[in-house]
C-alpha cells in the first residue's frame, strides 16, 4: 500500500507541476494570449484510469469490476502485496498472439479493443515477445522426440565406429597398357594386358 501511495503522490506532483507549461514556440514569440494555456500533463492517463485501492468489501469489488467492464465473478484483483497494483483485475497470463488474427480489432497491432481492460504486464505479453499458444505436440512428447533422436544418432556413431567398413577399391587404371612406355617399358616388346575386369 505503501508504494501506490507513493505512486500517486508522485503523479500528482507532475500533473502539479505540468499544469502550466507553455510550449517553447509560445515563449519565444512572446504571444500574452498564450502564457497561461493550462496543458494537458505530461502524463496521459487520467485519474479514472489509475488503479484504485484494493476492494476489501463486496460492494468494493462490484464497483471495481464495473470499473473494469468486468462481471463480478470475472473479477479477481491482484493480492494487495504492497507492489501498488490495487484493484487492477488480476488477467490470464496469455499472450496477444493466442488472440483470433482474423478479428477486426481496434487496436489490430495489439489484438485489443477500445475499452478492453489490458494485461498488467502487456509488453511482455504483446506478440514480439513471449507467445503462450498451446503447442500442437506436448512437451513430454516432444522430448521423447528429441532423446530418442539423439541416442539413436549416439548408436549409430559407435556401430561405425566399432565397426568400420570400407568402399571396395580396385586398382587404378591407367590408359596405354597401364602406362607401359610412359613408365619405362621396353618398346619393342608387347607388354601383357592388364584385364581389370572378370566376365
Amino acid at each position: 500500500m505503501a508504494a501506490a501511495g507513493a505512486a500517486a503522490l508522485g503523479v500528482r506532483w507532475l500533473q502539479r507541476a505540468t499544469r502550466g507549461v507553455v510550449p517553447l514556440e509560445a515563449r519565444r514569440e512572446n504571444r500574452a494570449h498564450l502564457t497561461r494555456i493550462p496543458l494537458r500533463p505530461a502524463f496521459h492517463m487520467t485519474k479514472d484510469m489509475l488503479p484504485g485501492p484494493y476492494p476489501r468489501t463486496p460492494e468494493e469489488r462490484a464497483a471495481a469490476a464495473k470499473k473494469y467492464n468486468m462481471r463480478v465473478e470475472d473479477y479477481e484483483p491482484y493480492p494487495d502485496d504492497g507492489m501498488g497494483r490495487g484493484d487492477y483485475p488480476k488477467l490470464p497470463n496469455r499472450s496477444q498472439q493466442e488472440r483470433d488474427p482474423w478479428y477486426e480489432w481496434d487496436h489490430p497491432e495489439l489484438r485489443l479493443n477500445w475499452g478492453e481492460t489490458m494485461h498488467w504486464d502487456l509488453d511482455m505479453y504483446i506478440r514480439n515477445r513471449v507467445d503462450t499458444t498451446p503447442t500442437p505436440v506436448s512437451w513430454d512428447v516432444m522430448c521423447k522426440q528429441l532423446f530418442g533422436f539423439v541416442a539413436f544418432m549416439v548408436f549409430m556413431f559407435w556401430v561405425g565406429e566399432t565397426f568400420p567398413s570400407y568402399q571396395p577399391v580396385g586398382p587404378k587404371q591407367y590408359p596405354y597398357n597401364n602406362l607401359y612406355l610412359e613408365r619405362g617399358g621396353d618398346p619393342t616388346k608387347e607388354p601383357e594386358p592388364v584385364v581389370h575386369y572378370e566376365i
